[in-house]
């Protein structure tokens, strides 16, 4: 092409010329031409596009080489062969264009043959499909959708007044985001796709409601970090995540505070290989932690853990323990192995049904256990122990709460004879956890239903895994000596609607295709969950959405008398005798509260005024 352009603006321009010389189609000087055209070619990378994903900046790049070229090709004639008054200046200045359009046309004409012939497929018609949003998102998706045969894009929705009408890659803006329904229904749309990655929760919720009402099936384009953590491919068509379905803002993180408080120093995590636990260690990696060391019960998942983090993080240095933090033995060898500096202790029973009939293994893993891991603690001199707690120990009515609020009384106690800062953090439930909701859902829905919700009104908070350990994280780097730290979680999420909307996101209509079934409260469950104790003064932190609370006053003799009693009761298997201890230490576990008052909902929302609750 190079040839071509060179000799064929040549012999046009001199085609002009009367008494013109002649233009040979070969000579040194077209070899000239060839060998620096080639060689800027070769240092601007053209010999490593490919045709078939051929675009705009493909063009800028062949016409910045035909630019440079040209202007090299004129110096090179000057010197060497003194001959450049000979070359015409409309040749020098035609020649950039000339080589974009033979370079440029054809590789756009391959790539177009080749997404036309990828486009048609089997024969099969595609899915049709209504992109919600015609931003940069919505551009990028359209070009990926005309390439897939699958699906067929037939127009965008968009508030933008300015893009009514216009066209993007030919597909037509049709509408507001408002008319999805009216519009789906005249284009005969097969699916929902919401291409607005980075918008808020509100504006969130109001899309949901609008692809609700379609009663169409819906999906949506991955967000950048989703796709830089590995959960979804690169123009992966993904369900709507179910963080949106929520309704609520990520909290965010204040990084260079927890980076300066983590940053070169040893933590030990106990059950490391849980949902809490094996996120806590990836965000300790990623902020730069000198040695982790892992306490880990299950050796598939301590396993799982390990080798994540070291293909992930391999400067890092770390220690696996395979053993139960409850085990006095385990924990004096686990900070044996390092200068700890922070302990969190995520390792706990979660499951609240099953906890109820199993009310020794709640008190020995939830109590005995954080009793041993913190005392060792303090004894090896660790600057921070970190108690991940639940909402469920506030005003408990079940195993789990009262296990708990047990566990954050023994901190208290143990706190009060050393140097070790013991940090508190509550948060509610934790979305796609092991045996939690979300992931039973699914797995339900999978199989065609019924989904099974316990009672129509029951609500609960929620926030997302790694929002739940940046909580632990940044509420621990703030933290004053003792300290109990709650995340304000806004809105309580009915389960019944979000069952609802778990259905619509898998492309089924609730009561329709999939049922869903109530089946009543089971042991141990509230209707609606307490975030706050009235005896509790809460102020705000440096954190918007963090609140610390004023740990409430405990009997230090008491608590430890009650652990022994309760370590006795556990080694003789007597249940009764750990009831009796859990309710006498507890005095707010009520455990046969009847339903009447477990239906009113707790004030979860707190005012702050002046750093105290109104």
């Amino acid at each position: 092409m190079v040839w071509l352009c060179w000799v064929g603006l040549n012999r046009i321009r001199f085609s002009y010329q009367v008494d013109a010389p002649a233009v040979p189609w070969f000579s040194a000087e077209v070899a000239l031409v060839l060998a620096i055209q080639a060689l800027v070619f070769w240092r601007m990378g053209l010999y490593k596009g490919l045709w078939r994903f051929a675009s705009m900046p493909d063009l800028f790049n062949i016409l910045r080489a035909s630019v440079v070229g040209a202007i090299a090709i004129g110096a090179a004639l000057f010197l060497f062969f003194d001959r450049a008054f000979l070359v015409p200046r409309l040749v020098l200045l035609a020649y950039p264009l000339g080589l974009v359009i033979t370079l440029g046309a054809p590789r756009l004409l391959y790539r177009a043959w080749k997404d036309a012939h990828h486009a048609q497929g089997d024969g099969e018609p595609g899915l049709r499909v209504l992109i919600l949003g015609a931003g940069r998102a919505g551009e990028a998706l359209v070009r990926d959708l005309k390439r897939d045969p699958r699906y067929v894009p037939i127009g965008f929705l968009d508030d933008d007044p300015f893009l009514r009408g216009s066209r993007i890659h030919g597909v037509p803006v049709l509408g507001r985001l408002d008319e999805v329904e009216r519009t789906g229904r005249e284009t005969a749309s097969q699916m929902l796709v919401i291409a607005m990655p980075s918008v808020g929760a509100e504006a969130m919720q109001r899309i949901l409601q609008l692809c609700e009402k379609s009663k169409l099936p819906f999906r949506s384009v991955p967000r950048i970090q989703d796709v830089l953590d590995g959960r979804v491919a690169p123009g992966e068509l993904q369900e709507v995540p179910i963080e949106d379905l929520l309704g609520r803002e990520p909290v965010p993180g204040d990084w260079d505070r927890m980076g300066n408080w983590l940053e070169g120093r040893t933590v030990l995590v106990t059950g490391a290989g849980g949902s809490i636990g094996s996120e806590l260690c990836r965000k300790c990696a990623r902020l730069g932690v000198h040695q982790l060391v892992l306490v880990e019960f299950s050796e598939l998942g301590l396993c799982n853990i390990a080798q994540e983090l070291l293909r992930g993080y391999p400067a890092l240095r770390l220690t696996t323990i395979l053993g139960n933090c409850g085990d006095p033995a385990v924990m004096k060898h686990a900070l044996s192995r390092a200068s700890v500096d922070a302990v969190f202790h995520a390792a706990a029973y979660k499951q609240v049904p099953l906890l109820e009939d199993e009310l020794r293994e709640a008190m020995l893993n939830n109590v005995l256990a954080t009793e041993v891991t913190a005392r060792a603690a303090a004894e090896a001199g660790v600057g921070t122990f970190v108690l991940i707690s639940t909402d469920k120990a506030v005003d408990p009515v079940n195993v789990l709460g009262a296990t708990k609020r047990l566990a954050e009384m023994v901190c208290h106690q143990i706190s009060a004879d050393c140097q070790t800062r013991f940090v508190t953090v509550r948060f509610g439930n934790v979305l796609d956890s092991a045996g939690s909701v979300v992931p039973l859902f699914r797995e339900q829905i999978r199989q065609g239903g019924p989904v099974t919700v316990t009672h129509p009104d029951v609500t609960r908070f929620f926030m997302t895994i790694p929002e739940a350990c940046q909580l632990i994280i940044q509420a621990s780097a703030m933290g004053s000596k003792e300290s109990i730290f709650t995340l304000d979680m806004g809105t309580p999420v009915a389960i019944r609607m979000l069952a609802e909307q778990m259905i619509r996101v898998a492309g089924k209509q609730p009561g329709r295709d999939i049922h869903i079934v109530y089946t009543g409260l089971r042991p141990g469950e509230k209707l609606h969950e307490s975030l706050f104790h009235p005896d509790e003064k809460y102020r705000a932190t440096l954190h918007p959405k963090i609140l610390e609370a004023e740990p409430r006053e405990v009997d230090d003799d008491s608590v430890a008398r009650a652990v022994k009693l309760a370590r006795d009761a556990v080694g003789r298997y007597d249940l009764s005798r750990i009831e009796h201890v859990l309710r006498t230490s507890v005095p707010e576990y009520r455990p046969d509260a009847p339903e009447g008052d477990q239906a009113k909902p707790s004030n979860n929302v707190v005012q702050l005024q002046g750093g105290s609750p109104s």
